[in-house]
Order: C-alpha cells, then sequence, then structure tokens
C-alpha cells in the first residue's frame, strides 16, 4: 500500500487512456478517483472532481496525443484540482505532446514544447513524471521538478528472457544513439548506427549502415514510431546487408498514416511496443507485442508521493 507522508494520494485520469490509469491504480492497490470529464453539446469540455481533494496529493495521469482535447483535459483536471485546495499536483505524462517541437529550426515557427510546457505550469501543476520524452531537454522547460521515466526496464527485460544470441542494437539515426547504446549494454549486444538523412518530413533515406549486421539478429530501437517510414526504410537497408531476424522495439506506438501496413509488410520478426498510448484494434496486427509500463509508473508514483528517490528504478 501507499505510504500517505503528504497526504493522502488521490488518483485521477482523463479519457485519453483509463486502461492504463486503471492499471496503476491496481497496483497501487487503491481505487482510481472519482472525476468526471464530458463534452457538452458544442464540443466545450466539462472537467469536475467528485470526492474530496483538500490537502491531498492528486497524482493526473493523461497521456496527450493528439487532438489537442486531450491536452485541454489535462489542465482543465490541473486546474480542478488546484481549485479544490489539493496540497499539491503531479502530472504523469506516459506520452508529451508536440516534443519533437523543441526548437526553432526553421523561420517563424512556435516552439510547441516549451508552449505546452508553459501551459501545464500555468494550470498549476507542481510536478511532472514524464515517460521518454522525444528531446530531454524538455526537462529544463519546466521551473517545477520533473522526473523523466525510462520504458527501457520493461523493454530490454522482455528482450532479455529470448536470449538472442549475437545481437545487434541498432539506432535508426544519431538521435537514437543514445537509447541504443543503454540497450546494448543491458542485453550484452554490441552496436550499430544507421546514417540518414529526411529529404523530406517523415521521410527518411538511408546512407550507410555503421557496425557488422550481415547474419546476426537485429533490434532497431527508438523513442517512438510514428509512421514508421524510418523504420520501414532501415529494416529493408539491414535485409540489404544480409541481416538476420529482425526486431523492433519503441516506447511509444503513435502508429499514424500507413504504419501499421508498414510494420505488417516490412521484413520484421516482431514490434514490442508499451502501453504508454491507448492502441485501438485498427492499429493492433499479428507481429505486435504491447507491454506494460503500469508496475513502473506506480512505483514511480509511490516514490514520489513518499519523498523516495525514483532514480532507484533504474538502479
Amino acid at each position: 500500500m501507499v505510504d500517505e507522508t503528504v497526504g493522502p494520494l488521490l488518483l485521477l485520469s482523463g479519457t485519453s487512456h483509463p486502461q492504463l490509469a486503471e492499471e496503476v491504480a491496481e497496483k497501487l492497490g487503491m481505487p482510481l478517483g472519482d472525476a468526471t470529464v464530458k463534452r457538452f453539446a458544442d464540443g466545450e469540455i466539462f472537467v469536475r472532481i467528485n470526492q474530496n481533494a483538500r490537502g491531498r496529493d492528486v497524482f493526473i495521469i493523461q497521456p496527450t496525443p493528439p487532438p489537442a482535447d486531450n491536452l485541454m483535459e489535462l489542465l482543465l483536471l490541473i486546474d480542478a484540482a488546484k481549485r479544490a485546495s489539493a496540497e499539491r499536483v503531479a502530472v504523469v505524462i506516459p506520452y508529451f505532446a508536440y516534443a519533437r517541437q523543441d526548437r526553432k529550426d526553421q523561420p517563424r515557427v512556435a516552439i510547441g514544447a516549451k508552449l505546452v510546457a508553459n501551459l501545464i505550469e500555468a494550470a498549476g501543476a507542481d510536478r511532472v513524471l514524464g515517460m521518454d520524452f522525444h528531446a530531454h531537454q524538455l526537462q529544463g522547460f519546466f521551473d517545477v521538478p520533473v522526473d523523466h521515466l525510462y520504458a527501457a526496464p520493461v523493454l530490454t527485460a522482455y528482450f532479455q528472457k529470448k536470449q538472442l544470441q549475437d545481437l545487434v542494437v541498432v539506432a535508426p539515426d544519431v538521435g537514437a544513439a543514445k537509447m541504443a547504446r543503454g540497450y546494448s549494454r543491458r542485453l550484452d549486444a554490441t552496436f550499430a548506427i544507421i546514417d540518414k538523412r529526411r529529404p523530406a518530413p517523415n521521410v527518411a533515406e538511408v546512407l550507410s549502415v555503421v557496425g557488422e549486421v550481415e547474419g546476426r539478429p537485429c533490434l532497431i530501437v527508438d523513442d517512438m514510431i510514428d509512421t514508421a517510414g524510418t523504420i520501414e526504410t532501415v529494416v529493408w537497408a539491414l535485409k540489404d546487408r544480409g541481416a538476420g531476424d529482425i526486431y523492433v522495439t519503441a516506447t511509444h506506438a503513435v502508429f499514424s498514416g500507413p504504419a501499421v501496413e508498414r510494420l505488417s509488410t516490412a521484413p520484421i520478426r516482431e514490434v514490442v511496443v508499451s502501453n504508454t498510448l491507448r492502441l485501438p484494434d485498427e492499429k493492433r496486427f499479428p507481429k505486435l507485442t504491447v507491454l506494460s509500463i503500469a508496475e513502473l509508473l506506480a512505483r514511480a508514483i509511490r516514490y514520489t508521493h513518499s519523498n523516495e528517490s525514483v532514480s532507484q528504478l533504474f538502479g
């Protein structure tokens, strides 16, 4: 059970991924808090917390993928908790939207990630728990404490059980290199990296593969799979160089547009993702395995609530 040292814990959820919130509540050994989130006829969102929140340590679980209603729900839940005199409001964001808009790399563009961070703080959040931010500098966009969690312990444990011999962990681009090196250390595997360029958004072109992959099983590692254009291109590049069975793993299964078709038809043995996002039936396919991060989130919430170090999750 939870050690209630800050004030009784109250766990709330929006409508983005209630299944994950229910699973986290079960891991914590407590019921999910009672909140109403509904739409008026014109589409406006109405939020009400239906139980006492005064003096309580409130945790709100809500991924924020499009549509923007998911982000708006989170902001309204934060505001409702603050106005209900909660002692502390922590937001648990398994998937942080707009994370790829983290810098001004073109003239006259918005930095969407910073704007979202400002909105969350302005609504009244006292703490943020995130999972595998696309850009690690997002932690610096907040002026409240941020705990950056990683799905790697869950995903690598799954592949450790497979005992793949002579495994090569492949980073699909330079941005994923640090993550892939971490996976290679945990899995006692060698490391390869793809040299690619992007001629257009969501379009990738492989220039070379740095590392030995011929005849060896390969695990492609990334933080998210969006349209799967990069993954598809990398898979075929590895196959052209004689790679053995190819596995793909990512924390966030965004699966936009043609992603499901690309992953289903590419020569991939298995695609392994976490449940940071709700996956409807139309986004599931036979080669897909979904692992739960509920235990990881529950432990992070428990440690935060009792003012213990969250870093022990990765020791």
